[in-house]
């Protein structure tokens, strides 16, 4: 099944590209659904294709050596994924699981990498990729070198604020407690405990599926410990 030009030209990575390369994309591509907790592909296999995700939510996790799952990134509808196994040829370097139903267009790895070298707009956007990656990495390394869960949990939420310039900040598309306390390496009670601090004293505030957030400076303070942690009942952990 061709994909349509008209909903390649929504994705990120080929917005701007000529109706021409888009047919001619559309043409390669696959789709794929998934289920909820469906496994797209797995740590060391071999990366065949780049994807692009155009329904639903994924994220990338790893396990450390005693098992525990760890949570390292969300792609979301109209990103791309699995462009670092493609670039070097080597194994997927963490599994990729749906957290909600998906959709994904699937471009072989040959025809990706065309796309890749042929197209300095293309090429920059993943180069920018790679970059913003490496930085997050860094931030979320620093993150799990401290030691008060509480702390975490706000360093966390200042990771994931977002700025429009408008209105206040967010989290759009907020991760579940679960999902925050894998990032973390914690219990989804200690989240929890911390969410209702801060919603109580409204730094936070639901919205949907996204997350206002009327004080970021308290979380980027609380995360630079300039500001003490929120402290939740005598049953954190």
């Amino acid at each position: 099944m061709s994909l349509s030009p008209l909903v390649l030209q929504e994705l990120a990575l080929l917005r701007g590209l000529p109706r021409e390369d888009l047919s001619r994309l559309g043409g390669q591509m696959t789709l794929r659904e998934l289920a909820r907790r469906e496994v797209v592909f797995n740590k060391g296999e071999p990366g065949h294709a780049l994807c692009f995700l155009l329904e639903g939510r994924l994220q990338a996790v790893d396990f450390t050596v005693d098992g525990r799952e760890v949570g390292l990134y969300f792609v979301d509808s109209g990103d791309y994924f699995g462009e670092l196994a493609v670039i070097d040829a080597k194994p997927q370097p963490e599994f990729m699981i749906a957290v909600a139903k998906a959709k994904i267009a699937v471009l072989p790895r040959q025809e990706a990498r065309t796309l890749m070298l042929s197209i300095p707009s293309v090429a920059e956007q993943l180069m920018m990729r790679l970059a913003t990656r490496l930085r997050q990495v860094s931030a979320q390394r620093t993150l799990l070198g401290l030691s008060n869960p509480a702390q975490r949990v706000c360093a966390q939420l200042a990771l994931l604020v977002e700025n429009s310039g408008s209105g206040p900040a967010s989290i759009p598309q907020a991760p579940t407690h679960q999902e925050i306390a894998i990032m973390i390496n914690t219990s989804r009670e200690t989240v929890t405990r911390v969410f209702q601090v801060l919603q109580t004293r409204g730094i936070l505030r639901r919205e949907g599926n996204a997350l206002a957030v009327t004080d970021p400076g308290y979380l980027a303070d609380v995360a630079a410990g300039r500001a003490e942690p929120p402290k939740a009942d005598k049953g954190g952990g």
